[in-house]
C-alpha cells in the first residue's frame, strides 16, 4: 500500500494508504457506474466522485491486507489468570457481501485465559480486521471467535454480535429497526451454563 498525505492549515496531517494501480482500476468503473445510472459524470458534482469511491472502498476492505493472529501475537503476555476476560460494545462497521451495503452494530467478546492474556486494544483490531471485509455477519462471528481460541488457546471464548443491516432498511423488507443477533462459543462458554449466563448477564449490564 503506497502513502498519500497533505497537510491543511492547522498542522494535522492526513495519512492514507492505498494500492495505486487498483486506484486507478476502481476509479475507472466506479465512473463507468455512475454513467450507467444516468448521470453525468463531467458534472461538477461528480468529476472528483469516482475516485474519492474507490479510495472509500479500498479502505473499508483493508482487512483483507492484515493478519489478525498476528496482531494478537505481538501482544500476548503470560499471566497467572483464569478470570473472565471481556470486552463489550466494540463498534462495528462492515460492509454485507450480498449487495455491499453497510451493516453497523456491536460485538462483544470474553476469553478465558490459559496461561497467557492479550493486550486488550488487539481484540477490538482484529474485530476490525474481519469487520473490513465483504461480509456476512454469521462467518464474522465465527471467524473472530476461531482466531482468538488458535492463538490464544484459552479455556473458552464467547462472541455475540448485535448489527444492523442497511439492505434491510434500504431495501427489501425495509423493516429500519430490526436488529440480527449472532453467537458462537468455545470450551467453558459452551459447555458451562454459569459461565455463559455470567457473559451474557455483564455484557447487558451498564457499569459505568
Amino acid at each position: 500500500m503506497e502513502n498519500t498525505g497533505n497537510l491543511t492549515p492547522f498542522g494535522y496531517q492526513k495519512i492514507e494508504r492505498y494500492n495505486e494501480e487498483t486506484l486507478e482500476k476502481l476509479a475507472y468503473h466506479y465512473k463507468e457506474i455512475i454513467s450507467l445510472l444516468g448521470e453525468d459524470v463531467n458534472r461538477e458534482g461528480l468529476l472528483a466522485t469516482p475516485m474519492r469511491v474507490a479510495k472509500a472502498m479500498q479502505f473499508f476492505t483493508h482487512g483483507y491486507d492484515l493478519e489478525p493472529e498476528e496482531i494478537l501475537r505481538s501482544a500476548m503476555f503470560k499471566e497467572d489468570y483464569k478470570q473472565m476476560v471481556i470486552v463489550k460494545d466494540i463498534e462495528i462497521y462492515s460492509l454485507c457481501e450480498h449487495h455491499m451495503v453497510p451493516m453497523v452494530g456491536k460485538a462483544h467478546i470474553a476469553y478465558i485465559p490459559n496461561g497467557y492474556i492479550v493486550g486488550l486494544s488487539k481484540i477490538p483490531r482484529i474485530v476490525d480486521v474481519f469487520a473490513r471485509r465483504l461480509q456476512v455477519q454469521e462467518r464474522m462471528t465465527q471467524q473472530i471467535k476461531d482466531c482468538i481460541q488458535n492463538t490464544l488457546n484459552p479455556l473458552g471464548v464467547a462472541v455475540v454480535i448485535e448489527a444492523r443491516h442497511l439492505c434491510m432498511s434500504m431495501r427489501g423488507v425495509q423493516k429500519q429497526n430490526s436488529v440480527t443477533t449472532t453467537s458462537d462459543f468455545t470450551g467453558a462458554f459452551l459447555k458451562n451454563k454459569e459461565t455463559r449466563e455470567e457473559f451474557m448477564h455483564l455484557i447487558g449490564e451498564k457499569l459505568l
